[in-house]
């Protein structure tokens, strides 16, 4: 992979994020429809697409991989938001063995069902190995998400933790974490600190 800022799959064009994409992305990530599954994640602050953009490019300077922009047609509008980027707080992986690539996928209600998500996936996992093949990809979904879950499922991930949706206003929800890889003691640390225990691995 020669550039992992700008990457091309056979429908899809995977970009760093630019200031124009920022009304996009906010669109899609205030669609209620689009957090049917977890209604609290909806975002409502017009900034937010900014402050996705920001975000990307400061962490495609750090780590050499973030979250990309989607779009189905060359200069067309933003489709989507996802690919692999290292959460702020798995920096450190010498420090804490916390550091890790999530693994994130979000589209347009008006594109689902095309399998957008799977192929931008793929490019994603590739992505992660050629950047950083020592860090783990992980996923985190909620049980009632099907749909979600088959995507990780098709990537080739497993399920490696299943347990309560820590913070989430509605208790009976179920946390899952899907791995690219089996879990060694690091990551299942680094799981319970993030308040997974490892009495809720799946194994």
């Amino acid at each position: 992979m020669s550039d992992p800022r700008h990457v091309r799959t056979a429908r899809l064009w995977l970009d760093e994020p630019v200031a124009d994409d920022a009304a996009d992305l906010f669109a899609i990530h205030a669609d209620p429809a689009s957090w049917r599954h977890f209604p609290s994640g909806l975002v409502t602050d017009p900034a937010a697409g900014t402050t996705m953009v920001g975000a990307s490019v400061r962490r495609f300077d750090r780590d050499g991989l973030a979250y990309w922009s989607v779009r189905d047609e060359a200069g067309g509008p933003v489709v989507g938001r996802g690919g692999c980027a290292v959460p702020d707080e798995a920096l450190d992986a010498d420090a804490t063995g916390r550091s890790w690539w999530n693994l994130y996928y979000r589209f347009d209600q008006r594109v689902l069902g095309r399998g957008y998500a799977t192929e931008m996936g793929e490019a994603a996992l590739d992505a992660a190995r050629a950047v950083a093949p020592g860090r783990p990809v992980l996923a985190y979904l909620v049980e009632h998400n099907v749909a979600s879950r088959r995507t990780a499922e098709r990537l080739g991930m497993r399920l490696v933790w299943r347990g309560p949706d820590a913070g989430n206003p509605d208790p009976d929800v179920v946390r899952l974490v899907f791995l690219d890889r089996d879990p060694d003691e690091v990551l299942v640390a680094a799981l319970a600190a993030e308040g997974m225990p490892a009495a809720h691995l799946v194994v």
